[in-house]
């Protein structure tokens, strides 16, 4: 066939990648992405006539749209996800690998007339402000709308990028292809060392927004490794005093631990009165650096929007993120109103829509079905810009300084409330260890410990026990600069099973101990653990909580973890020799500790 004609860019790199692309999945047309918004008004329109979106209640959720993927597509697949680096090694146990060359070959033949009959779109994007120190640039190439609707909301795209690209600047090459969405031939993959990232079979969201989990941790922690910075899966917020003084922190938690509820808390009325706020610069991901002028790390997110599960979204449980959703937004998976075209999730409201097409296209009476009408993992995809707190240094530049680190897990009996890292190499072991236990909504059984170091096993881009050695590296550079690190665990239980802390907007409380410990201002006792508050010192006014229960929630029960570090002891085992000796050493401290 004639290869698809396209306007050629001034970068030859760029061009060179194009018409190799284009020879192998030949598309009937390609176009490139301006991110002019009359370009997207008309691919909207397009998506609408095809059916791809459905057009929402202008009145009730302006620039909205819907959209429902196949029912065999709808999450991120980690055993369908690979980290190809030339040995197996450097990929490490964690990750899916497979040789390269091999992969390469695997993919030309399913990309091979992929998009016949198609068009493939070129999506220029930066994630990052445009032309921050911090931003790098990916070009994205898809046969999907979808898509290119997304990353509009999720990352800068369109000629701006070109223009800072340049001749010869640099880029991530990304390759979507919704092909059959077939499942047995799906496959996310990430080339490292190519600065390359492969999707097909798929058309749902963290799978084929490459600029989300692909790009800006899998890929971008490589690059950071390379480059001495770091990507990290974590929520930045900045707390602000009554003072006016805005202090920033940066906070990674597996999933279901309450991150975006954390990244986007409303203060309890209590401390709202005395003056306090809270502004999210980010719900998800982190890129730090150390700034060259005062030695400190700062902090941007990449990212343009926010990606979050719809399911349990309600104006008790995060406003903000439900505020964020009510314009020029796109909901995929959730059900539809089919009365007044609105939307619905199961916890958004008591009230199901009668007249309702679930999440599978089918037409239900929602008040008596018995099944999910949005999926659990539905999402809405919403700017940045709509949310309510969102942070007047969202698009700085610079980013924001971070004065602490907090990791989180969820752990019924192990972890107190809260404890601060005696030094940074003592907190990359406690990020190293994070854990969560299963609840009943995961599958498997419940209580079942699951390590996820830093929030990072399904996108760390290389050797998990090389990553610990990055953040190891990154704490001798930043010496008395470091951050101060910090573990919190909102999810104690007592002996009846009922949850000890009030969680929500009251960890504000727990984050003031914070604040107030890295400027000096609260006292901490060492511990087996790690350095504890005292009770007194977290402000639990008007929370019916008395001193003998916060000592329990500040408690740390030896024997269960003794129990904790034989179970850390067989999760490092799998690293060998490859675990850096900073963190062996770590282990072997609590062990001694514990015991003594």
């Amino acid at each position: 066939m004639n290869m698809a004609e396209f306007t050629k860019c001034s970068n030859e790199k760029v061009n060179k990648w194009l018409e190799e692309q284009i020879a192998m999945c030949q598309p009937e047309s390609v176009v490139w992405i301006d991110g002019s918004e009359s370009q997207l008004e008309a691919l909207r329109a397009e998506a609408v006539s095809t059916g791809e979106l459905i057009k929402l209640n202008e009145e009730k959720l302006p620039g909205c749209y819907y959209h429902r993927t196949t029912e065999n597509d709808v999450a991120r697949v980690e055993d369908r996800t690979f980290i190809c680096t030339p040995t197996e090694e450097e990929a490490g146990p964690i990750n899916n690998w497979m040789e390269p060359s091999q992969m390469y070959d695997k993919l030309k033949a399913l990309y091979t007339g992929a998009m016949k009959g198609r068009t493939m779109y070129i999506i220029p994007y930066s994630m990052g402000p445009v032309g921050s120190p911090f931003s790098k640039i990916g070009i994205e190439l898809t046969d999907s709308i979808y898509v290119v609707l997304n990353m509009n909301i999720m990352t800068r795209i369109g000629q701006e990028v070109m223009d800072v690209l340049g001749t010869d600047g640099d880029f991530v090459k990304c390759l979507h292809a919704k092909k059959d969405v077939n499942p047995e031939e799906r496959y996310i993959v990430h080339f490292p060392q190519d600065n390359a990232i492969m999707s097909v079979n798929s058309a749902y969201g963290g799978n084929v927004l490459l600029g989300k989990k692909c790009f800006a941790l899998r890929i971008a922690s490589y690059l950071g490794k390379q480059e001495g910075w770091m990507a990290e899966h974590m929520l930045i917020l900045g707390l602000e005093n009554p003072q006016g003084e805005v202090k920033y922190i940066a906070a990674a938690f597996p999933s279901a631990c309450g991150k975006t509820n954390l990244a986007m808390l409303i203060p309890p009325e209590y401390l709202q009165e005395k003056g306090y706020k809270v502004w999210t610069v980010g719900d998800d991901i982190a890129w730090l650096r150390i700034n060259p002028e005062d030695g400190k790390l700062y902090a941007i997110n990449p990212e343009a929007g926010f990606f979050g599960v719809a399911p349990g979204t309600s104006e008790k449980t995060n406003f903000n993120a439900l505020e964020s959703t009510k314009k020029n937004t796109i909901f995929t998976n959730v059900a539809l109103n089919n009365d007044d075209l609105t939307v619905w999730w199961e916890g958004l409201d008591k009230n199901p829509p009668k007249n309702c097409t679930n999440w599978l296209g089918e037409k239900v009476d929602g008040t008596t079905y018995e099944g999910n009408l949005a999926h659990p993992n539905s999402r809405f995809t919403a700017p940045a810009i709509n949310c309510p707190c969102i942070s007047s240094e969202f698009e700085n530049p610079q980013g924001v300084p971070i004065s602490a680190i907090v990791f989180g897990g969820r752990r019924a009996k192990t972890a107190p409330l809260v404890y601060q890292a005696r030094d940074w190499e003592h907190g990359v072991f406690v990020g190293a260890t994070m854990a969560s236990e299963t609840t009943a909504a995961a599958a498997g059984a419940v209580g079942v410990v699951r390590r996820d170091p830093m929030a990072m096993k399904p996108f760390v881009g290389y050797n998990m026990a090389d990553y610990f050695g990055h953040w190891l590296e990154m704490g001798k550079k930043l010496g008395d600069n470091a951050p101060a690190i910090f573990h919190v665990n909102w999810f104690r239980k007592d002996d009846e099973g009922n949850f000890m802390w009030p969680g929500f907007g009251d960890n504000m409380r727990v984050l003031l101990w914070i604040l107030d410990r890295v400027s000096g201002k609260a006292d901490a006792h060492d511990s087996a653990i790690g350095l504890l508050p005292t009770a007194s010192d977290i402000d639990t006014t008007g929370l019916g909580i008395s001193a003998e229960e916060l000592d329990a929630l500040l408690s740390v029960d030896k024997e269960v973890w003794k129990e904790d570090v034989e179970n850390i002891k067989e999760y490092f085992a799998q690293f060998g020799d490859r675990l850096p000796a900073d963190i062996k050493k770590q282990l072997e401290i609590l062990d001694k500790n514990l015991n003594d």
